[in-house]
């Protein structure tokens, strides 16, 4: 599970994230939504360590993410598929994370073949397409088998079959346990994903419901979207 409590984040002057609260379940797929600079990815970040927050805190598992022990057994992530060393092939990239945690090898060959990447695991991945290094980042989130997986923006770069694998590998993911948050701007794809929507504006949430709570039939989720975003400029 994910917890976020009162959290704050400032850079400087500028209020990146706002008192925001928030619970994130096993056995689900939350949809983490706002405009640009809402403030998600910087939660995000705060979340796996990454940025310190200024107040409040951001648990997994009831823990600060520098207190896990083995953190990619823990919480497996992707935030920017495009930060790798171009040079390593798709394989020793794997095994360097592997290695960090205490993983075994073996785990690299099944999970290139669960992205779609069995072909391509001795390439350079600096020859790889923005699709194949989101399925390697996908793959690396996925190394450690862990309870909980924070993805930004998985889906760029993927064609429409990548995007409909994409959908199919997170439900199975949601219905074996597990927790699944997952920010994106397309919000098509979100209306058929998510079970849960969290929506920030100005670094404050501005909406936590299920879909079916926030989405009136008749009315798409980008309808929805927009309102509650209007609703918080008002």
């Amino acid at each position: 599970m994910i917890e976020v409590t009162g959290l704050t984040k400032r850079f400087g002057r500028t209020l990146a994230v706002d008192d925001l609260s928030f619970t994130v379940a096993p056995g689900r797929i939350t949809g983490f939504l706002g405009p640009n600079g809402a403030g998600k990815t910087t939660t995000m970040r705060v979340l796996l360590g990454l940025d310190a927050p200024t107040a409040g805190r951001a648990t997994v598992h009831g823990l600060p993410y520098r207190e896990l022990s083995r953190p990619l057994t823990r919480v497996g992530a992707l935030l920017d598929a495009t930060a790798v060393q171009g040079g390593r092939t798709a394989e020793q990239h794997l095994w360097w994370l592997a290695r960090s945690n205490g993983l075994p090898r073996s785990r690299i060959g099944g999970l290139l073949g669960l992205v779609g990447l069995d072909h391509a695991g001795g390439r350079r991945i600096g020859g790889f397409s923005l699709g194949m290094k989101q399925r390697l980042g996908l793959a690396a989130a996925l190394l450690g088998d862990p309870e909980v997986l924070v993805l930004d923006e998985p889906g760029n770069g993927l064609d429409p079959e990548g995007i409909r694998w994409l959908r199919g590998l997170l439900k199975s993911l949601a219905a074996e346990g597990r927790t699944v948050l997952v920010s994106s701007h397309l919000m098509s794809e979100m209306a058929v994903t998510a079970d849960q929507l969290i929506v920030l504006a100005g670094g404050r949430l501005r909406a936590d419901a299920a879909l079916g709570e926030l989405v009136r039939p008749g009315r798409s989720l980008e309808e929805a979207f927009m309102d509650v975003i209007g609703r918080s400029a008002s």
